[in-house]
């Protein structure tokens, strides 16, 4: 395990089993509604920026990941099987047992300041959600948007989390001095699938107000489209339903991705069908019996009809890049003047740009 000491300070909190932690981490629990039955380990990191794994198909090479588990409850979420590497329970416990790297704000400033770091790209989201529930308590994410604007440092986020909406300041100032882009993930407006498929995330029409409110503050905002679930959200009826809304929203591009389930989220997903959709699942096994991904020509038709019907509201996809980023020009300077408009300390930072293509596999994540 990568975590450090950790000291106990308050009479709710305990020592975490050794066996996950060590005996320096704290496990707490908050008798308040939106925290109940809900266990956070807080645990002290060593270290914060995660290199991508070279096989991984994620074109960008670094990310910061503030918590891990996820309130969300995604039933579809791909990191679940990361769970079982905390010798956790990947269903129940990946939604419960949150563990929180309570010093990651210092952290990150310590590693971007490192003379070994070339200010490379820096991808968020793209595990679990920074913004899901526990941020509200924790607020680890105004210290790391701080670090990266202080170091200039490019960076992207993904949520589907309305919390983003407290940072926007931090993020306006931040693309005053680098690359920043924001997207927030809208599989689907059906609330009555959103009640069972994404039980503890906001609801659909209020991740679509989230880009709204991006909008109208200056910071463009692309939408994830994900996931596109087969026999229950991708209707051609449906998919126009939620394409128009997004458009509606004021989304500068949008990005169809149907539904991915790997191993851990796979076992839980079909646990759900079964329970919900029972009707469903030899069409889930023969759609899914060649692995985690839906056939191409499924997922080549998928996005043809986004595609067709984001031309006709008059979104993306568009330029490389364009949803991806938050250029100083369309921030404006920082609130007090000082911005000056320059593009970050790495070379890097311009090539952090992505085609529509890289967009899609990279927002493949949450």
């Amino acid at each position: 395990m990568r975590w450090d000491e950790l000291r106990d300070t308050d009479e709710h909190s305990q020592a975490a089993a050794p066996a996950l932690f060590g005996t320096s981490a704290v496990t707490r629990t908050f008798d308040t509604p939106e925290f109940r039955g809900i266990t956070f380990h807080e645990v002290r990191a060593r270290s914060l920026v995660n290199k991508v794994p070279g096989a991984s198909r994620m074109p960008f090479e670094w990310t910061v990941n503030p918590y891990r588990g996820c309130s969300h409850a995604c039933v579809y979420c791909f990191a679940r099987r990361t769970h079982s590497y905390l010798d956790l329970d990947t269903g129940t416990g990946f939604d419960t047992q949150i563990v929180v790297k309570v010093n990651a704000p210092e952290l990150l400033r310590k590693e971007l300041s490192s003379p070994r770091w070339r200010g490379q790209h820096i991808a968020m989201g793209t595990n679990v959600d920074c913004y899901q529930r526990a941020e509200g308590r924790y607020r680890l994410m105004p210290g790391i948007l701080t670090a990266l604007r202080d170091y200039a440092n490019p960076f992207s986020l993904l949520t589907k989390g309305t919390l983003i909406l407290r940072d926007l300041d931090l993020l306006r100032s931040a693309a005053a001095v680098t690359d920043v882009g924001v997207s927030v993930s809208v599989g689907f407006t059906d609330e009555e699938l959103w009640r069972t498929v994404e039980p503890g995330t906001p609801a659909p029409q209020r991740r679509l107000e989230v880009i709204r409110r991006l909008t109208e503050h200056g910071i463009p905002c692309g939408v994830l489209m994900a996931p596109v679930i087969p026999f229950l959200g991708d209707s051609p009826a449906q998919l126009r339903t939620t394409v128009r809304a997004i458009a509606a929203a004021g989304a500068t591009s949008v990005t169809p991705l149907a539904l991915h389930l790997r191993p851990g989220a796979r076992e839980w997903y079909f646990h759900w069908l079964r329970r919900h959709h029972p009707h469903l699942v030899r069409h889930y096994e023969a759609l899914y019996s060649g692995g985690a991904y839906a056939p191409k020509w499924y997922q080549r038709r998928i996005t043809r009809q986004v595609h067709e019907l984001a031309a006709e509201y008059g979104v993306g996809p568009s330029t490389p890049g364009a949803a991806r980023r938050i250029g100083p020009e369309a921030a404006g300077p920082d609130e007090d003047g000082s911005g000056d408009g320059s593009t970050g300390t790495g070379a890097d930072a311009s090539a952090q740009v992505l085609s529509p293509e890289d967009r899609c596999t990279q927002l493949t994540l949450l």
